[in-house]
């Protein structure tokens, strides 16, 4: 009976379970994909060059732990939330507490269970497609990766199976100490925020000052190395929690006395509800915060590396092609790609000695560059034919192009008549640039492998002078951290966002009342959904602004790692903005529906009730 009641209960508030189940499942997925990263150390050590990764994983894994215990605790407040009224309700038709409370336990169990099962699958599934999709898009090269991880599985499910069993344990164990009175009135009564202005002002001061400490330290990482990254993390949590402790209640409290703003529609309606709990939504904010600034930065760093390839290619390689022995490349697939840029450069071979035409290179510039000019903006220096005569140093960036056996050899850079008078067979060198190297590298790729194939002995990841092959090593150093960062990105947006939103949720029933008795005064519903999308917004809004402030600052960090870690910050913000903006409406929905669109609904267990 008290399955069949259990799952009544849940049937009968089933689009609510459906949002529970599905944040549930989220979770236990999310979980799993970043469980079968960190145990996967062939995969960690193979695909980064930090040495400490392995570790640094494991302490993610345990820092994912205590986020997924969190939501945990926001999603299981939402089931009380939901349920608690009817549990009062079965109690008033005389049903015992032992009972109640295992019904609670099977309900919380069940639920709990069939979401990490049917997460884990998911995860599987997600591991697998985020996998390959990054792969293909972003042309990483990945190795030693398993989507299926047993070791990933088992730990995911023993995690949350203890985690539910401790839920339901609290959850039976809360609502059989509770008087019905309790269990009817708790969600309605108001928690008053009493605050000290002195008090508020010191928190301020001392929030600001703790985030400027921890903002100064990431600045100048090499300076305080692991010390200023301990520093920096205690300073800038903390310094999140007095920000919202004391500058939220204060300008909550500045903009209800201004009747100019608080007057205005239901604006004070909307600021009181701000008001509400405000100690408990201080806590949850701080959390979402720190989250966002993880999720955005790990985002950031991942685009940022993924940019950092194709520069570092085009600083060594000044063209995107180069063909040795040129007469028997195939001009009809050279002129496929379309080339901005195709010069032929004539040479001749002795014994000892390879000949260049001084007039091919003043007429075109050979282009050369070095590593330590690296810029975003990348600038080659132009080497006429009168440098390449007399300079040595220069000839060394046509030695680059020369196969193995010819490198030992004297360059001679001479005018067309002495040219024509060295008894030697002509060859050519040719080089070409691509309007869009992305967009030909398939084609490029292939014209230089076969380059590589037919005139030179050595392997291609020993040849930097070709960009395909320096852009294939690059992205084989980088990669890792490019998955890494996509993946860290996804699955920690995915938890801040669902710990958010269960939060929110958590306490849309006691708000319905109040949403109720300004229908029935005559408060016009789209003012209401204006007040929804308001409050909600603020929610959303305040924490992500004081992530992306943690991000900006934060990435002064990667500036010894990167060449510029700011570079085109508008696409993993926009992404980041675009995701983070689809859960707002999300909640929206949910909490609208919820707080407005509520129905009678049919009292169930009547003929039950004397059975418990």
């Amino acid at each position: 009976m008290l399955w069949k009641l259990s799952l009544t209960g849940i049937k009968a508030r089933l689009k609510d379970y459906i949002v529970l189940f599905s944040g549930l499942v989220m979770a236990s997925a999310i979980f799993y994909m970043f469980e079968s990263m960190a145990s996967n150390e062939a995969f960690l050590k193979s695909n980064s060059i930090i040495s400490m990764v392995v570790f640094v994983f494991r302490f993610g894994s345990v820092l994912l732990g205590i986020i997924t215990f969190a939501y945990i605790l926001y999603a299981n407040s939402f089931l009380m939330a939901m349920r608690q009224k009817d549990y009062a309700m079965f109690m008033m038709l005389g049903a015992k507490g032992r009972k109640i409370a295992q019904m609670i336990f099977i309900e919380t169990f069940m639920v709990g269970i069939v979401a990490t099962a049917v997460g884990s699958i998911l995860g599987i599934g997600l591991a697998s497609g985020v996998n390959t999709l990054l792969v293909n898009q972003l042309n990483l090269q990945i190795t030693h990766y398993a989507a299926f991880s047993p070791e990933a599985l088992i730990v995911t499910l023993v995690f949350f199976s203890v985690l539910f069993l401790i839920a339901a344990i609290f959850n039976a164990r809360a609502i059989a100490k509770k008087s019905i009175l309790a269990l009817l009135r708790e969600t309605s009564t108001p928690a008053q925020v009493k605050q000290r202005p002195f008090l508020l002002f010191l928190q301020t001061i001392l929030g600001l000052c703790s985030l400027a400490i921890g903002y100064y330290m990431m600045s100048d990482l090499m300076t305080f190395q692991l010390i200023g990254i301990g520093i920096a993390l205690v300073t800038i949590v903390l310094g999140t929690y007095l920000v919202f402790r004391s500058v939220i209640i204060a300008l909550l409290s500045l903009l209800k006395k201004n009747d100019t703003i608080a007057l205005k529609k239901l604006n004070n309606f909307t600021l009181s509800q701000l008001s509400f709990r405000i100690r408990e939504y201080t806590q949850m904010l701080s959390m979402v915060a720190m989250l966002f600034a993880l999720a955005l930065g790990a985002l950031t760093v991942g685009l940022g590396f993924k940019n950092e390839i194709p520069i570092l290619a085009k600083t060594v390689a000044p063209y995107d092609l180069y063909l040795n022995n040129a007469q028997n490349a195939s001009d009809e697939k050279v002129n496929a790609l379309n080339p901005t840029l195709d010069v032929t450069y004539s040479m001749k071979e002795t014994d000892d000695t390879i000949y260049y035409v001084k007039e091919q290179f003043n007429e075109n510039n050979l282009l050369s560059s070095s590593m330590d000019q690296l810029s975003v903006d990348v600038t080659y220096n132009k080497l006429t034919g009168d440098q390449l005569a007399s300079d040595v140093t220069a000839q060394d960036q046509l030695r680059s192009y020369l196969l193995p056996e010819q490198r030992g050899k004297e360059i001679q850079v001479v005018d067309q008549t002495a040219f024509g008078a060295v008894n030697a067979s002509e060859t050519s060198l040719r080089m070409v640039q691509v309007k869009d190297f992305q967009a030909s590298y398939d084609a490029l790729r292939d014209l230089a492998q076969a380059n590589q194939d037919a005139n030179s002995s050595e392997t291609a990841d020993m040849n930097f002078s070709q960009r395909v092959f320096a852009y294939d090593s690059y992205n084989g150093i980088f990669s890792g951290f490019e998955f890494m960062g996509f993946f860290l990105g996804i699955a920690f947006l995915t938890m801040l966002a669902s710990c958010l939103m269960f939060k929110i949720l958590s306490g849309a029933n006691s708000d319905i009342q109040r949403y109720t008795m300004l229908k029935k005064i005559g408060t016009r519903t789209r003012l209401l959904k204006s007040s929804i999308r308001k409050e909600i917004g603020v929610l959303f809004l305040v924490p992500g602004i004081l992530g992306m402030i943690h991000v900006l600052f934060g990435l002064k960090m990667f500036t010894t790692l990167m060449i510029d870690p700011y570079h085109d910050l508008w696409l993993p913000f926009g992404i980041f903005i675009a995701l983070y903006a689809i859960y707002y409406v999300v909640t929206i929905g949910l909490y609208t529906n919820i707080v407005l669109n509520q129905k009678k609904k049919r009292v169930f267990g009547l003929s039950c009730g004397k059975n418990l």
